[in-house]
């Protein structure tokens, strides 16, 4: 056997394989389809969308019960696999691994890394941090919706909590789940030359079954829960939008007002479709990460500066600190608030990262696997190290010196951004210029959403069938449009009980990918060239 690196190290492992990609797709109305998944997917997400329409209200109350069982019976189990999740990719990263390259020792990488990094921030998080920037660290250091370890609210311990429990969900913990699954697409799909979906990692494990009802079963799972955790994503988009709206223009937020707003941003997103991953998704990253930066430098400008700069440091000394505390899930004094926060932010992650996992696989070729582990680890963190502290810093400040209206309480999450910036210099152009990152994200979500479930119902073709991705850009506007108009009052609770309900089986399934990862890595490693069989 072989050692990594020794000069003479071929790192791609033939798979002795008759399947070709494409052989089981049909072409219908000018789709290339993989037809058990596609149809299995497509067929199950419409039936649910029919079912909530006609009986919300009891749709509403199953997706509840199903999420007040998951976080009560799995709250250990997500717990333990993100842990684990996080010590596996420092381990792979840290070790003789990480030298192979995603594509073997010739392969270059296709983006620039500044590019590369835009697309992995805007496709991974933007929305999400863009909603919960300002509102989140605040409702920690009130309490509003309880405070992490139970602390008093509005102390000391309450304020450095506030940060460093906001980290603790978008930070390591969250870009472990997806490294994982970037990772183990990208090497079995670049180097394994296996299709660019996510049942070609259990290859190791299932050999040639993975082309049959084992492997459809895992693509549809994988596309499920990525339909449903963007759904999730795209609703709470809708709602800050229609807030944005309500609050700079006078608009009724209402369940009407956001099911447009998805509407237009769904034509919006089949355009960027329509332009293909370089002339749209990646441009418009970009233009993203820019106009985000703007954002985030006014309000360092504008808002309390000094006490923004100075708490860059403690806050990221402050998560580490408390990171184990956090990720305890036994004897907890704030069981409500880790259930409700927490293991949610668990369960949305692992929900979306065949979507995210899939598009920083395909953009990521050419990296060596450290390389890739390092950046989608650290750069994401540092970004919610300076974002959370930018906005959350601000809100605070001005809840503790009597500004504006938050010290009145948090009365709607999606309206704390844009009454933050109500306090600043020139409210009404800098909420509308949040308004259109906002926007932004949403519509870098979106596409690449649809580009993500393409590859997989495709059967991991890499093609550019604009109608087959406009089709799933459409089917994920009607799903987040059902759930919020099915979740009524409660629909952001609705939004959150679908993702965690499709994140429980796929959570089980990364665990399976793990092991087959660390099983093709070594045979990569040591140069096998046989793979055992059944």
């Amino acid at each position: 056997m072989s050692d990594i690196d020794e000069q003479e190290y071929d790192p791609i492992v033939p798979v002795d394989t008759d399947y070709e990609v494409g052989q089981d797709n049909v072409e219908v109305l000018g789709m290339d389809i993989h037809n058990p998944v596609f149809a299995a997917s497509a067929g199950l997400t419409l039936l649910f969308s029919a079912l909530v329409l006609l009986f919300p209200e009891a749709s509403n109350t199953t997706l509840m019960g199903v999420k007040g069982w998951i976080l009560d019976t799995f709250d250990a189990f997500f717990s333990l696999s993100v842990s684990y999740f996080i010590i596996l990719i420092i381990l792979i990263g840290a070790s003789r691994l990480g030298k192979i390259r995603l594509g073997g020792e010739e392969a270059r990488p296709e983006f620039g890394f500044i590019s590369w990094v835009c697309m992995l921030f805007a496709a991974g998080v933007g929305i999400g941090m863009t909603f919960y920037g300002a509102a989140e660290p605040l409702a920690y250091y009130t309490g509003v919706y309880g405070t992490p370890l139970g602390v008093t609210p509005e102390t000391k311990e309450a304020y450095e909590l506030a940060f460093s429990a906001t980290l603790f969900h978008w930070g390591i913990g969250a870009w472990s789940v997806y490294a994982l699954m970037g990772l183990s697409i990208a090497f079995f799909s670049f180097n394994w030359k296996l299709p660019l979906t996510v049942r070609s990692i259990f290859y190791p494990l299932l050999g040639e079954r993975v082309w049959g009802w084992p492997g459809h079963l895992i693509d549809l799972i994988a596309v499920v829960a990525t339909l449903f955790g963007l759904a999730t994503s795209l609703g709470i988009g809708a709602n800050q939008t229609s807030a944005g709206l309500s609050f700079l223009f006078g608009f009724e937020k209402s369940l009407s007002l956001q099911a447009i707003i998805i509407a237009v941003i769904t034509l919006l997103a089949i355009i960027s479709v329509v332009r293909g991953l370089d002339r749209g998704v990646r441009i418009l990253s970009n233009i993203n990460i820019a106009m985000a930066a703007v954002l985030f430098g006014f309000v360092v400008l504008m808002g309390p500066t000094m006490d923004i700069l100075s708490a860059f440091g403690p806050n990221l000394i402050n998560y580490f600190r408390d990171l184990i505390p956090l990720s305890a899930f036994q004897n907890r004094p704030d069981r409500e608030w880790f259930h409700g926060w927490t293991i949610f932010y668990w369960a949305w992650w692992v929900s979306w990262s065949p979507f995210v996992g899939m598009f920083i696989a395909r953009i990521s070729r050419g990296r060596t696997i450290r390389e890739f582990l390092i950046v989608v680890m650290s750069a994401p963190l540092i970004i919610a190290l300076v974002w959370f502290t930018a906005f959350g810093e601000t809100a605070i400040f001005q809840y503790k010196n009597g500004i504006g209206s938050l010290p009145d309480g948090i009365t709607d999450f999606s309206l704390v951004l844009f009454q933050v910036l109500e306090n600043l210099v020139i409210p009404v152009v800098s909420s509308v210029f949040a308004l259109m990152v906002l926007v932004i994200f949403f519509i870098t979500s979106f596409d690449s959403g649809a580009l993500v479930i393409d590859n997989i119902t495709s059967g991991g073709k890499i093609h550019d069938l604009t109608m087959q991705r406009v089709f799933w850009a459409i089917v994920e506007g009607v799903l987040a449009t059902v759930l919020l108009v099915g979740g009524g009052n409660a629909a952001l609770s609705a939004l959150q009980a679908g993702a965690i309900s499709t994140a429980l089986p796929f959570t089980f399934i990364m665990l399976f990918a793990s092991v087959s990862l660390l099983r093709g890595l070594y045979l990569e490693a040591f140069h096998l060239r046989e793979l055992n069989r059944d």
